[in-house]
């Protein structure tokens, strides 16, 4: 009988300790993509290699990318945005750490699509901006994909856009968000 007790309390601490893992998701691969044209010239980035982490039993979630790995269609392009404007040297990453404030209205159990109003504080340059977005999270076989568009200026990260471009480089900036998350695993 004790051996019994025993067996039958170590399943439940390996359901639970299962069902929390479920909790978390987690990818090295998630994609960030960017545009600020403002003129003829498209001015647009995407970076592919975004961590992302979501936990959705408390509607925390957290990215972060290296902005060197933004690619560019140019590569002229792509070098003054590392050394002229972002500074990726002095200041490597962006990260945004947030909530998702209507959790509570996703089913992570089940498949679907939802609404997702997310807000946070994005840092890059330097700076912290809070920032909200209404975005989508979908649920499918068990993974989840997060998603959404937002916009930011420039201006408010400090970020200078030389008079000479200020025609061809838009302050406003789109943002799209497009990460497939998978279950971490403990």
């Amino acid at each position: 009988m004790q051996t019994t007790m025993k067996n039958l309390l170590v399943a439940l601490l390996f359901i639970t300790s299962s069902a929390q893992a479920q909790d978390k998701f987690f990818t090295k691969t998630g994609k960030i993509y960017f545009d600020c044209t403002g003129g003829i010239e498209k001015i647009e980035a995407t970076n592919k290699s975004t961590t992302c982490v979501l936990d959705s039993k408390a509607g925390l979630i957290q990215f972060s990318v290296l902005l060197k790995g933004f690619e560019f269609e140019k590569a002229l392009m792509e070098e003054h945005f590392n050394e002229n404007y972002v500074e990726s040297d002095k200041f490597p990453k962006a990260t945004f750490a947030g909530t998702i404030t209507n959790n509570s209205e996703i089913n992570y159990a089940k498949d679907g699509v939802y609404t997702a109003k997310v807000k946070g504080k994005l840092t890059m340059h330097g700076e912290t901006k809070d920032v909200e977005a209404i975005g989508k999270v979908t649920v499918k076989k068990g993974a989840v994909v997060a998603a959404a568009d937002f916009n930011i200026l420039l201006s408010d990260f400090k970020v200078a856009i030389p008079s000479v471009v200020k025609d061809k480089i838009n302050n406003k900036v789109t943002i799209t968000v497009d990460c497939q998350l998978d279950p971490l695993k403990s």
